[in-house]
């Protein structure tokens, strides 16, 4: 069994938002005053997300990312790994943190079953991480790095959305961590989403982020990327230990491999992140729906996949924040 859209992309890659609380309130993420929560009712259960999960994998997804929010803000998360990795056919299961809290479930969500993390790290300095997060210490996230590691929680992804006068002069230091360590560290462009404000001018190309490194460490040559299925294009420099990579939604984006779906904290399955399209799972879920009704759902979901994005034209989505997609 496989899903493939209108556009003959084969699908094969969901995340899962499991919750749309985060203890961090980052520039390009949520509004300084937050978003407006949902109710714990609101949110699917454990047992609700692992049903839609088992459903998806048995439609030919094989990759499933847990994310938030903050999904580790959310108490028992190793359960649900649990409950995820006894499905049968689902072949890599994986999360995307802020790493702040890390540092004490990492071992607990190895052995549960959870195969590697991605750590968002847009600094090195504690006082800019300040800045960038309004909340947080850099040091609860670098001992989180280092907790990923120790359980095996790896190769280790390091994501930086790099903004122009906040932290792009970091992208060199950022880099060289690839000569010292295994990690993967990879450099994004900031995109308008939902409620949080535009700012234009704090957006970098990718191409001017490769000059930058290559200017101080040398040239950048393609490589084979790290496990997964994201959308970086992978450099290496010479010697390194890990990998560099450039994810371009906005200067050269890459819609037509887009192999994914989104399931939202609140139970709404999107085509496309930077769409406000999506179908509501969890009303069928509580009121009973059988599996025949619930693959139909997925399969229109999987229909209304657009063939791209309206970032250029200011398209994107603008009902939710980033925070409750889950990016």
């Amino acid at each position: 069994m496989f899903l493939l859209d209108r556009y003959q992309r084969l699908i094969t890659y969901l995340r899962v938002s499991v919750t749309d609380r985060c203890n961090l309130r980052c520039v390009y993420c949520m509004p300084a005053e937050g978003i407006r929560l949902r109710s714990r009712e609101g949110i699917l259960r454990y047992e609700e997300i692992a049903r839609v999960v088992r459903i998806a994998v048995g439609m030919g997804i094989r990759f499933v990312r847990l994310t938030g929010g903050e999904p580790l803000a959310r108490k028992g998360l190793a359960d649900l790994v649990r409950m995820l990795r006894a499905i049968p056919g689902l072949e890599e299961l994986t999360m995307t943190t802020n790493g702040t809290l890390l540092a004490a479930q990492a071992q607990t969500l190895a052995e549960a079953g959870l195969d590697r993390v991605n750590i968002s790290l847009d600094t090195l300095r504690p006082e800019r991480f300040r800045r960038i997060t309004r909340r947080g210490k850099l040091e609860d996230v670098l001992a989180g790095i280092e907790a990923a590691e120790e359980a095996g929680l790896v190769p280790l992804k390091l994501n930086t959305v790099v903004m122009r006068d906040l932290n792009d002069d970091e992208v060199v230091e950022l880099a060289r961590l690839t000569l010292e360590h295994p990690w993967h560290v990879r450099f994004i462009e900031l995109m308008p989403l939902g409620s949080v404000p535009w700012e234009e001018d704090r957006f970098v190309p990718a191409s001017e982020v490769r000059r930058r490194i290559e200017a101080v460490l040398g040239p950048l040559s393609l490589a084979q990327g790290p496990a997964g299925n994201g959308p970086a294009r992978t450099f290496e420099l010479q010697g390194s230990l890990g990998t560099v990579g450039l994810i371009t939604p906005w200067s050269r984006h890459f819609c037509p491999s887009c192999n994914r779906l989104r399931l939202t904290a609140d139970g709404c399955l999107r085509p496309c992140l930077l769409s406000d399209i999506e179908v509501d799972l969890r009303g069928p879920l509580r009121r009973g729906a059988g599996e025949e009704e619930l693959r139909g759902l997925i399969e229109r979901v999987v229909e209304l996949k657009p063939m791209g994005h309206h970032l250029q034209e200011m398209g994107g989505p603008w009902e939710r924040a980033m925070v409750e997609i889950g990016g």
